[in-house]
């Protein structure tokens, strides 16, 4: 490695330090201050009886999660295959959703992940089902319903208010996965016709201090009113709320894996908001609907219905939603959009299916990545088996191209006019190496996507790695854990130090590809590419461990493939005086000398 080598890459360093520095932890800093300063302003105006959020009868400060649900007059407890939590009487409010089968943590005894939060806690996010219009049951109002009741699959539980002469009685019912239906009911008994508007609302207290904030990652206000889908993040819903109508959809909010999502009846026309309530200190998002208003007249009784999902965004389970009534759905207008697909979602969803196939098929989604791995260098082998042949091609070339470079090295015009000339003579298109790497990238950034925000592959384990969404969890500068400390949580250098297992071996095996490319003509040139390989090692070790796997995996087909391609077309693909490796390591390397084609 040369002089000018090691200082791209000290300066390389460098950059990425100072961009650290004074670029992303001061965001990140003024963000985490932002949160605090709203769940405080939002404590104030909770305790002066905000009307944006269930009051309380005095100045409300953040406490535990058990402290702030005790907090409630009264709760239904549900008790279903997917979730723990209760139901706040007071109000009726869905606000403690807690999920059985997803950990904080690949432990298995680590706590339950909590998507639904009560007003009290440092993240108030829930959801309610109801009527809107004058005199109708609001946030402060207290529901009964029989004692010792627990909502579960096989028990439906009634409750009920009288409020104003009007008794509202509402049944919920959950199924035994993440979706809580309400039969809503309204009898007039005060002999007035009056006028009630069935709607139903996720709301939640400021930003998530866990917000991903990523890029490619959509996390905020989330919905679709009659096919169209509606997207706004947190910081954009203050001066740009979305309103729409039509027939069928939903209105929610979404995390990276989680979902709260009020539902109409799919077969009536409803209203959809997307809005920030509150003050720009304190605020709060809500998404909603609302149905046609009904006329009740002294007497009469009407009813409406309307679901909250409150859970995981399981790709399956938010497909199994969308099936029509009469094949064991509920007929919900897209609710698999709720996962941010992208624009490329032509691509996203086709990979998202097969490679799920595959891990049905395994049992582990690694050796799914694998499998899929394999088909698109299958679907992509005739593109690329041109792309290796011209860069076999140009590789037989070059001793003519070098002889070319030392006659016009003072004249760059009559160098690129003679090489384009040898070109044409010996029908090789230098552009064509290219394809695959160009074809590869819209399918690399859609498997991307994919591995990022699909829960599927969430704690999914693989050889020695628990989580494939997560980086590789071993690095070199502790000898892959032989050593007692973890060198990424050192200041400064810390994040260029998590280098694992698989950004090596992809590393690895990059450098390998190198050595059957034909080298670049200018010295500069072949010095940058000679130097990717390391760069991209530090460049992907943060990188979802999947992900990496994928461009692992995919690199080492590609240098097998080029690497026959080569052989067949007659190149040298003299690897061991390539790489310079000792006289033992060169005997055992095929490609000595030209083959016979």
């Amino acid at each position: 490695m040369d002089r000018n080598t090691v200082l791209a890459i000290v300066l390389s360093l460098a950059l990425f330090f100072v961009w650290n520095e004074f670029f992303l932890k001061p965001d990140a800093e003024r963000r985490q201050a932002l949160i605090e300063a709203q769940r405080a302003e939002q404590a104030e105006l909770l305790g002066a009886g905000d009307a944006s959020a269930p009051s309380t009868s005095g100045p409300v400060a953040i406490v535990g999660r058990p402290e702030a649900i005790a907090q409630a007059p009264g709760r239904l407890v549900i008790d279903s295959p997917e979730i723990d939590g209760s139901i706040n009487l007071k109000g009726l409010l869905i606000d403690d959703i807690r999920l059985k089968n997803y950990r904080a943590t690949p432990n298995r005894e680590s706590a339950e992940v909590e998507v639904l939060n009560p007003v009290g806690t440092d993240d108030p996010f829930y959801g309610r089902l109801g009527w809107a219009g004058a005199g109708a049951p609001g946030l402060d109002d207290v529901w009964s319903v029989p004692g010792g009741a627990r909502l579960s699959p096989s028990t439906p539980v009634t409750a009920s208010l009288v409020k104003e002469g009007v008794l509202y009685e509402t049944t919920l019912s959950i199924d035994d996965k993440f979706m809580i239906s309400a039969e809503m009911r309204a009898t007039n008994r005060t002999g007035r016709t009056l006028q009630l508007t069935p709607m139903g609302e996720m709301r939640r207290h400021g930003v998530p201090g866990d917000l991903t904030n990523f890029m490619i990652l959509h996390e905020g206000a989330v919905g679709v009113v009659a096919g169209k889908r509606h997207l706004r993040k947190y910081k954009k819903l203050d001066d740009k709320p979305i309103t729409d109508q039509g027939v069928g959809g939903w209105t929610g909010i979404t995390d990276k894996y989680w979902l709260g999502a009020a539902v109409p009846p799919q077969t009536e026309a409803f209203a959809a908001s997307f809005e920030q309530v509150g003050s720009a200190l304190a605020p709060v998002f809500r998404t909603g609907w609302e149905t046609a208003p009904r006329d009740i007249a002294a007497g009469e009784t009407v009813n409406a219905t309307g679901r909250v999902f409150a859970g995981a965004k399981l790709v399956k389970t938010l497909r199994s939603y969308e099936k029509p009534v009469d094949k064991g759905g509920l007929d919900v207008m897209q609710l698999d959009w709720a996962v941010d697909w992208g624009n490329f979602f032509f691509l996203t969803r086709p990979i998202f299916s097969v490679l799920h196939f595959f891990a049905e098929l395994t049992k582990n989604y690694g050796v799914a990545i694998l499998l899929l791995t394999l088909c698109i260098k299958i679907i992509l082998f005739p593109l690329a088996n041109k792309g290796f042949e011209s860069m076999a091609k140009m590789k037989e070339l070059q001793p003519k191209v070098k002889k070319l470079q030392d006659r016009y090295k003072e004249d760059k015009q009559k160098l690129q006019q003679e090489m384009m000339a040898l070109y044409q003579k010996e029908k090789v298109n230098p552009m064509a190496g290219c394809l695959p790497i160009l074809v590869q990238m819209p399918i690399f950034y859609a498997l991307y996507k994919t591995l990022f925000v699909t829960i599927e592959l969430r704690h999914q384990p693989f050889l020695y790695i628990k989580d494939l969404s997560e980086q590789d969890p071993t690095t070199i500068f502790n000898l892959f854990g032989l050593l007692p400390y973890d060198p990424t949580v050192l200041p400064l250098v810390g994040q260029f130090l998590g280098v694992g297992v698989l950004p090596l071996l992809m590393g690895v095996a990059m450098w390998f590809q190198t050595k059957l490319n034909p080298p670049a003509a200018d010295p500069m040139q072949a010095r940058i590419f000679a130097m990717m390989p390391f760069i991209f090692v530090f460049i992907f070790a943060p990188f979802a461990a999947g992900l990496v796997l994928y461009w692992f995996w995919n690199t080492a087909l590609s240098v097998a493939q080029q690497y026959v391609i080569m052989r067949r077309n007659g190149v040298d693909v003299n690897l061991a005086e390539n790489i310079k490796l000792p006289d033992f390591a060169k005997k055992l390397l095929p490609g000595r000398g030209k083959s016979e084609g």
